[in-house]
């Protein structure tokens, strides 16, 4: 089995470390400029799957990251920032809607999860990467053990068994991780709807991926495709889980 998914376990193994390298260091900047880069590249891949030129108003999405070094609320600077280019597109009539598409997504999810860092610190950054990880992997592993009966016609390789199965996983992992923040229940209820997020998520950009009839955001990283397509589920569930705590802790 090794064999056959080396690259791809490879990859993988080492973006975990270096991801957790970065958490154990846990600086501001640092984590700001991992964050940035990250963003830019998902950026460029989403201007991709919208049918827009690869660097598409890049540098309104540069200055924006840059603003978010220095004010700490970075959902209000998702909402300034739509209101800006919403402006924008209905004053120049050369932009069309489209154009605003990747101020929507990746750009709400990288800067709800780089708030919650700012607001909550980097324990609730591995309490979100187990969730969705342990969401991937529950799923796989139950999909392929039992899954018979399909989840959803954008994503024909998921089952419903699968989906169950690593929603279950993902948030008893993350419910015992949470524990360390919040209390139980709360833990509880986040970790379960941060993994039901994380599946939508990864369902969103599978029906951008076939719209655009291209089988993976990018090929930067071996055996995984683009950068999208290994944050997909984190776009979607940091969102929540950064309304949730504010919400319920």
């Amino acid at each position: 089995m090794f064999g056959s998914h080396s690259e791809r376990i490879t990859t993988g193994v080492a973006l975990a470390v270096a991801v957790l390298f970065i958490g154990w260091i846990d600086n501001f900047f640092l984590m700001w400029a991992f964050f940035g880069v990250m963003y830019i590249l998902a950026f460029k891949e989403a201007n991709k799957l919208f049918s827009l030129e690869e660097n598409s108003h890049i540098y309104f999405a540069l200055g924006l990251w840059l603003v978010a070094g220095v004010y700490p609320y970075g959902d209000d600077l998702f909402v300034i920032a739509g209101v800006m280019y919403a402006s924008a597109v209905a004053f120049n009539r050369d932009l069309e809607w489209k154009h605003f598409f990747p101020f929507i997504y990746p750009t709400a999810g990288i800067l709800f999860t780089f708030t919650m860092y700012q607001e909550y610190g980097v324990i609730t950054l591995l309490w979100l990467l187990v969730v969705v990880a342990m969401t991937d992997v529950g799923a796989y592993a139950v999909g392929k053990s039992i899954g018979k009966t399909p989840f959803c016609e954008t994503s024909p390789n998921k089952t419903m068994e699968g989906v169950v199965g690593g929603i279950i996983v993902a948030t008893l992992a993350g419910m015992f991780l949470g524990l360390s923040i919040v209390d139980f229940w709360t833990s509880l209820i986040i970790s379960f709807a941060v993994s039901t997020s994380s599946i939508f998520g990864d369902l969103y950009e599978s029906s951008l991926k076939r719209a655009a009839g291209v089988k993976d955001s990018g090929d930067l990283l071996p055996g995984h495709g683009g950068v999208l397509d290994r944050i997909d589920g984190y776009l979607f569930g940091s969102i929540i889980m950064l309304v949730l705590l504010r919400g319920l802790v």
